[in-house]
């Protein structure tokens, strides 16, 4: 409240409200905890190498019971040492314009208060899906969200999917009658994939293969693993097939089956020309940074529908019943593959750096909290 300029002037000493004008925040802080694996991390750590030049940037470090006992990911570690950023680790108030939570599921298992968060308004990118492809739901959604609620004091929340698949879920979960008071976004928060790419061979062969962490979830079943890989092909190469290696005896001769990190990623791409990705199908991948990283590499990718959505004509969709007669059709039609592929990466560059940049300003700006928050 203003003081007044004059005792006798009762609009003078009325009290003054001033509402936040529409803008590009510059403050923004990231807020996530710096030990989780996978494909995520290395997204995350190029959103800081991307961020860091468009906001004036933190990161914040949460210590969640989910990661216990693990280090930081050495990728966003050197994120962190190559932009300068430096990271906070659990302080007991977050400030900024904006706060970004990554991946609320490692919440799961926390009981501990979140640090106190304030802030114009709150994204949480949604890395895990928040629905099974059968309707259940991944993780305990409401409880890790009402762990956020807790410390939150927020202009507007958002739930920011990562690709069409997730953010389907997460429209599904917030349509059920749920009232949260979260608001899906209208853009997606997704992975910064900036790799190198690899002209697509002009001869293809029928070598398949397919990598990713192990872990039942992200492998169907093995009678659909032998059709994908059968012994007809050339070569069948897995990388991350650890869960098939623990019965050694079960693992068909025709396979190079291999253990996560026993071969480096460029190494087994280079060993194939098709990439052939299906999962549990109790699962799904919420964005699939493998598949981006096989098309880069030059490879034609076969997947599922609901993986495929995020990928458009990049890639082939399948119900996992017809890889073989797609495979014949492209080493029928050698310039087909090669054309195909070449499209594929061509479609890469709105996952680029840039394009993330110009989606996640622009998103901003139509997240205007001009009558939400008082200033």
């Amino acid at each position: 409240m203003n003081a007044p300029t004059s005792a006798g002037d009762p609009a003078a000493s009325a009290p003054r409200l001033a509402w936040a004008a529409p803008r590009v925040a510059r403050r923004m802080t990231l807020v996530l905890d710096p030990r989780f694996p996978g494909g995520t991390a290395a997204a995350v750590a190029a959103e800081i190498r991307a961020l860091s030049g468009a906001f004036d940037l933190a990161v914040v470090a949460l210590e969640t019971a989910m990661f216990k006992g693990r280090e930081v990911n050495p990728h966003l570690a050197e994120a962190l040492a190559a932009t300068g950023v430096d990271m906070a680790w659990q302080p007991a108030v977050i400030h900024a314009d904006t706060v970004v939570l990554h991946n609320p599921a490692c919440l799961k298992f926390e009981r501990a208060p979140l640090p106190r968060i304030s802030c114009q308004r709150a994204f949480v990118v949604t890395h895990e899906n928040f629905l099974r492809p059968n309707g259940a739901e991944g993780f305990d959604v409401a409880g890790c969200l009402a762990r956020i609620e807790t410390s939150l004091v927020a202009g507007r929340r958002w739930l920011a999917p990562v690709s069409d698949w997730n953010r389907s879920g997460v429209a599904s979960w917030l349509s059920a009658g749920i009232d949260s008071g979260w608001r899906l976004a209208d853009f997606d928060w997704a992975n910064i994939c900036d790799f190198d790419l690899a002209p697509p061979t002009a001869t293809p062969r029928d070598r398949r293969g397919r990598h990713s962490r192990p872990g039942f979830e992200k492998f169907p079943s093995r009678e659909t693993m032998l059709r994908h890989f059968p012994a007809r092909a050339e070569r069948c190469v897995l990388l991350g097939a650890d869960g098939f290696l623990d019965d050694p005896e079960w693992v068909p001769r025709h396979w190079t089956a291999l253990r996560f990190g026993e071969m480096d990623v460029a190494s087994f791409l280079g060993e194939i020309d098709f990439f052939v990705y299906f999962t549990n199908p109790m699962w799904r991948e919420s964005f699939g940074r493998v598949i981006v990283e096989a098309i880069a590499a030059g490879k034609l990718v076969i997947t599922d529908p609901g993986t495929a959505a995020t990928f458009g004509e990049a890639v082939v969709a399948s119900d996992g019943g017809d890889v073989d007669a797609i495979i014949a059709r492209f080493l029928a039609e050698p310039e087909r593959y090669q054309a195909f592929v070449r499209s594929a990466q061509a479609s890469l560059a709105r996952f680029g750096p840039e394009s993330f940049v110009r989606t996640i300003r622009a998103g901003i700006e139509r997240s205007g909290v001009e009558a939400d928050v008082l200033v």
